[in-house]
């Protein structure tokens, strides 16, 4: 797998933080793109679910209702 292509940013840290992290031997670039990659996925889920929320309101509300698809077949 290639891996993606890179660009240099610069960034205004704590130095405080920074030092700790440097002290850790942490990887800068790995840990704020694995910090990245998750607000992004955690900002799509709330999109998403901002996007869809009526539908699965009106979902609710109607399972609510009606219950759902067999529950009138099922003998547990």
């Amino acid at each position: 797998m290639p891996r993606p292509a890179r660009r240099p940013v610069n960034l205004s840290v704590d130095a405080q933080l920074l030092e700790a992290a440097r002290a850790a031997e942490l990887n800068l670039s790995a840990t704020l793109e694995q910090a990245l990659r998750e607000r992004l996925r955690r900002l799509s889920a709330e999109r998403w679910l901002a996007e869809n929320r009526r539908a699965i309101d009106v979902y609710n509300e109607q399972v609510g209702d009606q219950g759902v698809f067999g529950d009138g077949l099922r003998s547990f």
